[in-house]
């Protein structure tokens, strides 16, 4: 083996890296629980405010390695939400929005209402593909008018003209609706930072108008529908400044001191506390500042003289809130404490009755990894701030005359003359620039603005003057942002996700093991081995990356390792063939590495191919799939051909031999002589029977739907006893007046629901109106109280959206794999025969599942999951495809082949490779049925499309990809006949093997 030293040194590298990043892991999991349990109370229910205190305690302090509990949770391999429940949301800003507020008063005309209308009727238009269907339509509605007639209004002054051509317009309005997008993200992002979740999702979908946003560990949806919901509220304020606050700020010093001696009273009252209280105490005395508990109770002398009392006054202030140049701030672990301590009645009658309290957007850096929070005393008459944002008419980053970046902005007349009163008043003191409540800066006002034109300068970097403009631009559209998709997990069915995946994982990985053992003897024990060090590897690489963990994920680590299985079954077999050549031990082995590469390489890219689309193209359950796949395919191949090889080649060392085989196996698909060429035509009519079948049903009774591809929305519903499926649906229909399918799910205790109700209404007052409608019907179970475990709602807009991604990578991953082959085989039969395979295979799974649709007991409907599985199945058959037609190549180059008929040749390769198609699909098979069986209702239709697809994918690669290039192959040597073999096509099967 060449530079054995060199993969020695990088299989070390790799497993270091892997227990350096899964540590993280550990770590947190270790914290969490004791979180958990110093929040736990003696009855046995855990305070989710005490828990989150434990865990903000210890939120910036070293805690492992040099590392903050922050970052030791922004390594650590993260679950998914429906592993830990959380919620999933997908927001659209409208581009017709955008239109209607840039078009100002011209948006009422008939011409623009109705153009508006049509360029909506496509729901899977892009942002361009709207833009062109909205100027198409106008045109058509007003053939005489400019588009600058209807979009050069005074908020577009600067961009635009009355003079400007079409053409200007359009890239104008194209470039304002990618900028509301880039606007809504960072509204959206600054809104879950405030909502104050750990470890957040948040990313611009590409090439949409759309954001993605996961909120692990959410239980309170409504509440993250109204916070993401709606436009953004943009504000101006005048700010008071600490001086004019004295008298409030010494009475907050006096009432933090009586409770620093009340809380000290109550704790020599109060019964010694448990061990993780304890811990947290300690732990928060080691901070820089000290939590606010932790300080106050040192500073407690109930006979101190009055000189004292000020001073400990003082100290209990500036204990909690430190001095900072707009007013003061709060060390970030402590802010939860102090905004509960501001909304106090007693604490607020000591300030004026216009002052309002609001954090700065972001932290200051303090040392020792502390981040403290700015506090701003904002002046608001009656609840109003003194100018808001929608007189904004553009803000744009610029350079200031010494080069320093800087924020221009101009309003429109009201606003001119609003901010000429505010900034004359403001002269040498800040106003505060807000959106949704969060101060994003308060710049120090220079001198009266009397035109509405300004520039705000300071100490800020290029990006932070771009995010600037853009949050200022943000009240200036009337854009607010929808919800188009919608997931919602429980923490409950998470719970039952983790063991179902963990079950499945346990009990595949087993029966994988015990299989190869089983089969290959001695030389299975190595190929566990290297099995145990892939799946190590793979869950270090994907802490490495930041991947996150999802039940489909767990069945996609289960299935490589399955598919893993394959690499060394191909190695194996070529070693036993070299074996059995009369070869020496050591030699067969090298042999038999060298002569399994290529197809090994083969098989493995063409799978790596359908995960990358299925990686591009998926969301949820697909893309956790498609990540974990890909991953372990990687993974598997450096463990099947370097770890493996080192693992053989190092019990060579002493001389000694072991088996490729047990007693039982040793004689399995040995001398093999089945003719699949000259049966290939009953194989063409089975097929063709079961497509015809497939393709009746297809017209006479169609297929279930997912929500994905036709919009609704789905809940899972759990009942304390079991209910009937049909009695339900009969309530559901009355109570939500339209049809609901109602399907067993998981069992005979929980049902899936899907229904059309309100999802053209995107208010979040509608979800909440649909979620009290279904628990109206259940309602009228009597005696079986039920509760929603989980949701999910996909609007019209992105059912569609989800329907052509699903074509496109489907088209995409036949053209893909038709490529590769045609380079790599050099034979258009070659790809065409593997093309018509698989889609051969997507037409059997189609009909099976229009078929079976609602008698099975688990869904059948077609939607991104059963994308996923189809697209798996690709990968898998198209595995085993190349691996087969790797073998035709090779065998139809054999000099040994040469007089032989191109039927004898071709059944020779398909026998020689039944032993590997046959130990590698039962070793998934197995693995798939362990996912059925255990790995639990949300993933059982997804699974069992993949099993199909392993069986049918199996039987296509025998009967009909192989049987498909001896019929094109016969009939390109009709015009040039190869000299390699005969063209003879009825010869006997081969009584001789050949060995390639």
């Amino acid at each position: 083996m060449t530079n054995k030293n060199g993969i020695i040194a990088l299989t070390i590298v790799v497993a270091l890296i892997s227990v350096y990043y899964l540590s993280f892991t550990f770590v947190s999991r270790n914290i969490k629980s004791k979180a958990v349990a110093y929040a736990t109370d003696a009855k046995g229910e855990v305070d989710m405010t005490k828990k989150q205190h434990y865990i903000d305690s210890l939120w910036r302090e070293d805690v492992y390695l040099g590392h903050t509990l922050q970052e030791v949770m922004e390594r650590e391999l993260n679950l998914g939400l429906d592993l830990q429940g959380g919620m999933h949301v997908v927001l659209e800003v409208a581009p017709a929005d955008i239109l209607k507020g840039m078009a100002g008063g011209n948006a009422r005309s008939a011409a623009f209402q109705s153009a508006l209308k049509k360029a909506g009727e496509d729901k899977s238009a892009n942002n361009s593909t709207f833009i062109n269907r909205f100027v198409s339509a106008y045109k058509e509605a007003a053939p005489n008018t400019s588009l600058a007639s209807v979009f050069a209004t005074s908020a577009n002054r600067g961009k635009i003209n009355s003079n400007s051509s079409d053409s200007d317009v359009i890239k104008m309005l194209k470039t304002e609706i990618d900028g509301s997008i880039d606007r809504a993200f960072q509204i959206t992002q600054a809104r879950i930072d405030k909502f104050g979740v750990t470890n957040p999702n948040i990313q611009r979908l590409p090439g949409q108008n759309r954001v993605l946003v996961e909120l692990p560990g959410v239980d309170n949806p409504e509440r993250v529908r109204r916070l993401l919901s709606g436009a953004a509220k943009l504000e101006f304020a005048e700010v008071y400044l600490t001086q004019e606050l004295g008298a409030g700020l010494e009475g907050l010093g006096r009432y933090l001191t009586q409770q620093a001696e009340i809380e000290k009273a109550a704790k020599k009252s109060a019964p010694a506390t448990a061990s993780a209280d304890t811990a947290a105490s300690d732990t928060t005395k080691k901070s820089t500042a000290g939590g606010l508990a932790a300080q106050l109770e040192q500073k407690s002398d109930t006979a101190a003289t009055d000189s004292a009392a000020l001073a400990a006054q003082s100290a209990a202030l500036t204990s909690l809130f430190v001095p900072m140049p707009q007013g003061l701030g709060v060390y970030l672990k402590d802010t939860a404490r102090a905004s509960e301590i501001l909304r106090r009645p007693e604490v607020r009658s000591l300030f004026p009755a216009d002052l309002v309290f609001m954090w700065d957007r972001k932290g200051t850096e303090a040392g020792g990894n502390q981040l403290i929070l700015p506090l701003y005393f904002i002046k608001k008459t009656n609840g109003e701030a003194a100018m808001e944002g929608d007189v904004i008419v553009d803000a744009t980053h610029d350079y200031d005359d010494r080069g320093r970046p800087e924020v221009t902005m101009r309003m429109n007349g009201e606003g001119a003359r609003k901010w000429r009163s505010l900034t004359a008043r403001s002269v040498g003191r800040p106003v505060a620039i807000i959106i949704d409540n969060l101060v994003y800066t308060a710049p120090t006002v220079q001198g009266e603005i009397p035109n509405g034109n300004s520039s705000i300068t300071g100490s800020f970097t290029v990006e932070e003057t771009k995010d600037m403009a853009n949050v200022l631009k943000a009240g200036k559209l009337p854009a607010p942002t929808h919800i188009v998709e919608e997931a919602v997990v429980g923490s409950s069915l998470g719970a039952e996700a983790i063991n179902d995946g963990l079950m499945s994982s346990a009990v595949g990985l087993l029966i994988v093991l015990v299989f190869m053992v089983a089969y290959y003897n001695q030389a299975g024990w190595i190929a566990d081995i290297a099995l145990l060090i892939n799946l190590f590897f793979l869950l270090g690489v994907m802490a490495s990356l930041g991947a996150v963990l999802t039940l489909s994920g767990i069945a996609g680590i289960v299935l490589s390792i399955g598919m893993a299985v394959d690499a060394n079954v191909l190695i194996y077999e070529g070693i036993k063939a070299e074996l059995a050549e009369g070869k020496p031990f050591a030699q067969s082995i090298r042999d038999g590495f060298k002569h399994s590469l290529t197809a090994i390489i083969d098989s493995n890219v063409t799978t790596l191919l359908t995960g990358i689309i299925l990686y591009t193209f998926g969301t949820g359950l697909v893309l956790g799939f498609a990540t974990t796949l890909v991953l372990g395919l990687l993974t598997s191949l450096f463990s099947a051909i370097f770890i493996t090889r080192l693992l053989l080649e190092q019990k060579l060392k002493n001389g000694k031999t072991f088996a490729f085989a047990t007693n039982l196996t040793k004689n399995w698909f040995k001398d093999n002589d089945f003719d699949f060429v000259s049966q290939r035509r009953r194989f063409y009519v089975i097929s063709g029977i079961i497509i015809a079948i497939g393709v009746g049903s297809f017209i006479f009774k169609g297929f279930g739907l997912g929500i994905d591809f036709k919009g609704g929305r789905s809940y899972v519903v759990r009942f304390e006893n079991n209910v009937d499926a049909d009695a339900l649906r009969a309530n559901m229909d009355d109570v939500l007046g339209s049809t609901t399918e109602v399907k067993t799910f998981g069992g005979q205790d929980q049902v899936k629901i899907t229904t059309p109700y309100l999802i053209e209404d995107t208010t979040p007052e509608a979800d909440q109106k649909a979620e009290a409608k279904i628990l109206e019907a259940t309602q009228k179970i009597a005696n079986n109280p039920a509760k929603i475990v989980s949701s999910n709602k996909v609007g019209p807009t992105m059912a569609k959206d989800t329907l052509w991604s699903a074509v496109y990578a489907v088209l995409l991953a036949l053209a893909a794999n038709f490529v590769y082959i045609l380079i790599r085989f050099k034979r258009v039969a070659f790809s065409y025969g593997a093309v018509m395979s698989l889609a051969h295979d997507v037409v059997i799974i189609l009909a099976i599942f229009s078929l079976f649709n609602g008698w099975l007991p688990w869904s059948l409907d077609i939607d991104q999951a059963f994308i996923g599985a189809i697209l798996t199945m690709i990968g898998y058959s198209m595995n085993d495809t190349v691996v087969i037609y790797d073998r035709i190549r090779d065998y139809l180059a054999d000099e040994k082949s040469r007089g032989q008929s191109l039927s004898t040749v071709i059944n020779n390769a398909l026998n020689s490779t039944l032993s590997r198609t046959a130990v590698t699909g039962i070793s998934v098979i197995l693995v798939l049925i362990v996912l059925m069986i255990f790995g639990g209702a949300v993933i059982r239709g997804f699974t069992f499309c993949m099993l199909l697809g392993v069986i049918v994918g199996t039987y296509s690669s025998l009967f009909v990809a192989a049987p498909i290039v001896v019929d094109l192959l016969q009939r390109s040597q009709k015009n040039e006949p190869a000299p390699a073999v005969a063209a003879d096509a009825t010869a006997p099967a081969a009584t001789k093997k050949v060995k390639a």
